[in-house]
């Protein structure tokens, strides 16, 4: 019987889920962070009153969500 080394396989398993830029699942939230940003700052801006600002935090987190909705409309799904 030929026994594995469990670190090895682990590091090997690791290695084969990342990207060709070396980078895993933190790449996705840097892109929703940006995003974040950018859609708080334009819902902020665009407030006429302290509710549509506050309306516009609530929209800067969910901003994925419309679009996929947005996009799948588009599609007729």
């Amino acid at each position: 019987m030929k026994k594995t080394n469990k670190k090895k396989s682990v590091k090997a398993k690791k290695m084969s889920c990342e990207n060709k830029m070396g980078c895993s699942g933190a790449c996705g939230g840097a892109i929703y962070g940006l995003g974040f940003i950018g859609a708080l700052v334009y819902y902020i801006s665009t407030a006429t009153g302290f509710w549509n600002g506050a309306f516009g935090v609530i929209k800067a987190l969910l901003w994925p969500a419309f679009v996929v909705f947005e996009l799948m409309k588009s599609l007729g799904m």
